[in-house]
């Protein structure tokens, strides 16, 4: 892979990594310098991708071990500013743009968003990369390092977690 393919590649990407990146980190500041730091870290590291088919994978795997370096730069201090915000922007997922219409999608989605921002990490980041993200099992085992068989396995109990939280809140109402 050539360095202006992996640009490309980073530009068809951007939202896919913000996405992946919101996942782990709360902080918009935090999901900023974990992808900077994934592009920085991807073109010198450019000669070590053998299959440009999985570039993207390699990408992804590059961000996230990212942004768990950061979690744990970070995980020593926590502010009460910080512990405010976490509570306030990881019960909804956020979009650019100010058109009535998305924001109507995203009032749609509210409680699917709060259900899938409640899981665990564990299962929250296989639910993102299947089923916003567009990864197959192989792929998302690949990123993850786990096996095949786990990615399913935390994927049934993801579906069985947000099913059982989307139902308690239907009751609520």
């Amino acid at each position: 892979m050539t360095r202006e393919q992996l640009g490309a590649l980073i530009l068809d990407s951007e939202r896919q990594l913000y996405s992946t990146a919101k996942t782990i980190l709360y902080s918009d500041q935090d999901c900023a310098d974990a992808i900077q730091d994934t592009i920085v870290k991807a073109f010198l590291k450019i000669d070590t991708l053998k299959n440009d088919k999985y570039a993207r994978t390699w990408l992804v795997r590059i961000l996230i071990n990212e942004c768990y370096s950061i979690l744990r730069k970070s995980s020593k201090l926590v502010s009460l500013e910080e512990m405010n915000d976490k509570g306030e922007s990881g019960s909804s997922m956020k979009t650019c743009g100010g058109a009535d219409k998305e924001a109507e999608k995203r009032a749609d989605y509210a409680e699917l968003y709060r259900a899938v921002n409640s899981l665990k990490e564990e299962l929250r980041l296989p639910v993102i990369l299947y089923y916003i993200e567009d990864f197959n099992i192989r792929e998302i085992a690949q990123i993850l390092d786990i096996t095949e068989g786990a990615v399913q396995k935390r994927l049934a109990r993801a579906r069985g977690k947000l099913r059982m939280n989307l139902q308690e809140s239907e009751a609520a109402i």
